[in-house]
């Protein structure tokens, strides 16, 4: 087993800025307002624990759910690469949506845990990750990606508000328009592998 260290990278890279906890700390902050300082960071936990364990289920058994549903990998690369570019559109425009917080909700669950932070994109980006080192070198780097993205989600929730204030509004805009130019590089990398691999299939 060989740990593929630009792998790794790239996967954390992605990772970091599809679920952009800059981006993140007015939401949180917004959902948890009348919480508590100990409910605040319990919320932070909770949130954090969950997105690990949806990103990493799929993970671990995308690629059986691509074959049950007769998908391609170059087919799941170009639409990833596509969704990554939509999610790095509303970042750059600043247009994402609030979300909505329901009565009767665990707000750490839903919305905060999914779909902000383990969403489509992120559970697109760790499915293909995987696909690029099969085997158990592949499991073993995408899961160190992960573990190192999420602890660092995790600090941004657990210290919200000491980093806003240290960011303040200009700078939390500011982090969320360089990760979606970010973002949208990628995903254009994203979706030419997969055009790509469906030229060289055929």
């Amino acid at each position: 087993m060989v740990f593929d260290l630009n792998l790794f990278l790239t996967t954390a890279v992605t990772l970091f800025v599809i679920v952009d906890p800059p981006g993140l700390l007015p939401v949180f902050l917004g959902l948890t307002n009348s919480f508590t300082l100990e409910q605040r960071k319990r919320a932070g936990d909770k949130a954090s624990a969950v997105a690990f364990g949806v990103i990493a289920l799929f993970a671990l058994f995308g690629r059986q759910i691509l074959d049950y549903l007769q998908v391609s990998v170059p087919a799941m690369q170009v639409s990833g690469g596509l969704l990554l570019l939509l999610i790095a559109l509303e970042l750059l425009m600043g247009h994402g949506e609030d979300p909505v917080l329901h009565d009767n909700v665990n707000v750490a669950i839903v919305p905060l845990g999914t779909p902000l932070m383990a969403g489509p994109g992120a559970i697109a980006a760790s499915m293909l990750a995987v696909q690029k080192a099969p085997g158990l070198a592949g499991y073993v780097t995408v899961g160190l990606a992960l573990v190192v993205v999420m602890f660092l989600v995790w600090l941004f929730l657990r210290f919200a508000e000491r980093i806003r204030s240290v960011l303040r509004e200009g700078g939390t805009v500011l982090a969320s328009r360089i990760a979606g130019l970010l973002l949208s590089a990628i995903a254009a990398q994203m979706m030419a592998d997969g055009i790509f691999g469906f030229i060289a299939a055929h």
